[in-house]
């Protein structure tokens, strides 16, 4: 099921003993547009101190009534894993050090495809090297959904707006849509722009660049944020545009 990226966002996260906390943001990968972190607040249990959850890898049967994540990790396990400065950029090599910890597949070895289920994980030599090499800037391809929301949308011959939210799939974490508000230029509108329709993104300047006239977006199926996301609205949307759509 598609699901809006804030609808999650404290979410309660459930231990195999106890509540560690809520989900406080997301880490996604600008490559293929997955999710690839849970920021978790641990709020009073853990003061001051924010962890990250593979929602790939440690995540199942989610309790979508009570808003709960319940993982596959004791307290515990939380409290000692490698801490990590979500604050700052998240290096390569914490990564790795966090997924040895957990015992996690490397997601950007290659074979790991997102939504694979958990293997035994291979960290290469080469893949520690470049690690070490990322060690001081952080991964160039981990984005905060919190920082890329408002980040301003062009389309080919001008702004539509600026993204107001994100709809993931739910099973496989995959980035499905952009939510555009475009409340400047045609006020209580919103639209869905696919990352597969994003020619490029300049995060220096805070801009998504989209294959797409403001004239077609003006007259695209329109979205309404009240209502689930079917896959009939999909069709609809993908037809109108005349794109290739993902599921086919």
């Amino acid at each position: 099921m598609l699901r809006s990226i804030k609808s999650l966002s404290g979410y309660k996260i459930h231990a195999k003993d106890g509540d560690m906390g809520k989900v406080y943001e997301f880490f996604f990968d600008d490559e293929a547009w997955t999710i690839r972190y849970l920021v978790i607040d641990t709020g009073t249990w853990l003061p001051g101190r924010k962890v990250l959850i593979s929602p790939l890898f440690a995540i199942s049967n989610p309790d979508w009534k009570s808003q709960t994540f319940p993982v596959d990790l004791t307290k515990e396990q939380v409290k000692n894993s490698p801490e990590v400065d979500v604050d700052k950029p998240v290096s390569r090599q914490h990564q790795i050090e966090l997924h040895k910890y957990y015992g996690w597949p490397a997601y950007w070895s290659p074979g790991v495809a997102a939504g694979a289920p958990p293997v035994t994980p291979v960290v290469t030599q080469i893949a520690k090297e470049k690690a070490t090499r990322e060690e001081e800037k952080g991964d160039p391809h981990l984005r905060s959904t919190r920082e890329v929301t408002g980040y301003h949308i062009h389309a080919t011959d001008g702004e539509i707006g600026h993204v107001e939210d994100f709809i993931v799939d739910d099973e496989s974490w995959i980035i499905r849509y952009m939510i555009v508000d475009t409340r400047n230029w045609l006020p209580g509108r919103k639209v869905l722009v696919s990352p597969a329709w994003v020619k490029k993104v300049s995060w220096s300047d805070e801009m998504v660049d989209v294959d797409l006239s403001r004239k077609s977006i003006k007259d695209s199926p329109e979205y309404d944020p009240s209502a689930p996301i079917n896959q009939e609205y999909e069709m609809r949307l993908y037809d109108f545009y005349g794109r290739p759509k993902y599921w086919l």
